[in-house]
């Protein structure tokens, strides 16, 4: 080491410069790694890594199908109780460092899979990789069984495994059950190769956090399946779950938008009258374009589409449908657009 070294540390910790503390301490410990002194470069990376100063970043790992995912800037999960507490389960599985580390996120689309895999990272201060399944499928006969094995063995040449996680988003694509699949000798060698990299992963690699999503649980390989320490069910909304849902993306979305007239009432109304909520993947999609799309000389314009987009048929439905679904007067005059006096008038006439 020399002087520069020491001036440099120096430099970095006075500025809390982190990342070139991080690097130079780095550059120190291969220096040393050089010259013969291993113990002491592997004193110094381990010291780096146990004090979260060393988080392999993708410029620092190349692959060709594994990507990296920042996990620093995350959306908030709006998960079911009981799922967050099996989120919380993961999270503590691995902290005990018994060798609980492979898991299956299963639900339907949108339901948060993907964005609970990158709160564990985050929780848990690792990297999160994903699996580029667009590089991985290839039509060539047999190619695809290369590319898993050459994405295991990347796996395993991961820096500092004990800081990583990696994702297998929507795995069904290679791991549907071998007996439905319309090309099931194909497909069968597909999943037969998961299978045995996955076991093999339990005998090199026991460190690294293996994360898998499936929207096809239904199909999903059971030997797969079971290979996997603990499986997660993200289907677990109620109603009043996804209305609060709603509410939280209404909440956050119409900040941004100057010419809304906020109706927390009506909206949660037009929620619950619904028969069946969207999964909140949808939900949010829907929240934000019935604002975007709402007429800004109309201050109600968004709660009119949001109807449309959860029930359906508003301008088919008349105005005693909607006296009769609990909607007041001067509610039908917002989702309408009708003067309320001309409301009540025909609701009056109507009873008559």
């Amino acid at each position: 080491m020399k002087k520069k070294n020491v001036l440099n540390l120096i430099k970095y910790h006075v500025e809390r410069n982190e990342s070139a503390f991080r690097d130079e301490a780095i550059e120190i410990a291969r220096r040393f790694d050089a010259i013969g002194d291993h113990q002491l470069a592997e004193y110094i990376m381990g010291f780096i890594a146990e004090s979260n100063l060393y988080i392999p970043q993708a410029s620092e790992f190349e692959s060709d199908f594994l990507k990296s995912i920042n996990v620093k800037v995350v959306d908030p999960l709006n998960l079911p109780i009981e799922t967050t507490d099996n989120i919380k389960g993961v999270i503590n599985a691995v902290n005990h460092k018994i060798g609980i580390t492979k898991f299956l996120f299963e639900g339907f689309p949108g339901t948060g899979k993907t964005e609970a895999a990158k709160h564990v990272a985050r929780l848990l201060k690792r990297s999160l990789f994903y699996v580029d399944f667009d590089n991985l499928i290839d039509s060539k006969l047999g190619q695809t069984n290369k590319n898993i094995a050459q994405v295991f063995s990347e796996i395993n040449k991961i820096p500092y495994p004990e800081k990583t996680v990696v994702l297998f988003d929507e795995i069904d694509v290679i791991a549907l059950d071998r007996i439905n699949s319309n090309d099931v000798r194909e497909m069968g060698r597909v999943t037969s190769a998961i299978l045995r990299e996955l076991d093999r992963l339990n005998d090199l690699n026991k460190d690294i956090v293996i994360i898998a999503t499936t929207n096809l649980y239904k199909n999903f390989d059971k030997a797969l399946s079971r290979r996997f320490d603990a499986i997660i069910n993200f289907n677990q909304y109620s109603k009043e779950d996804l209305v609060e849902v709603a509410e939280f993306y209404f909440s956050s979305f119409s900040k941004n938008f100057k010419n809304v007239s906020k109706d927390a009432r009506l909206l949660k109304k037009i929620l619950n009258t619904s028969n069946q909520l969207p999964y909140p993947g949808e939900l949010k999609n829907i929240i934000k374009t019935s604002l975007a799309f709402s007429d800004v000389n109309n201050g109600y314009d968004y709660l009119r589409r949001l109807y449309n987009n959860i029930i359906g048929n508003l301008e088919q439905t008349s105005l005693e449908q909607l006296h009769i679904l609990g909607f007041t007067v001067r509610e039908i005059e917002k989702l309408k657009g009708e003067p309320k006096s001309t409301i009540a008038r025909k609701l009056n006439e109507g009873n008559k």
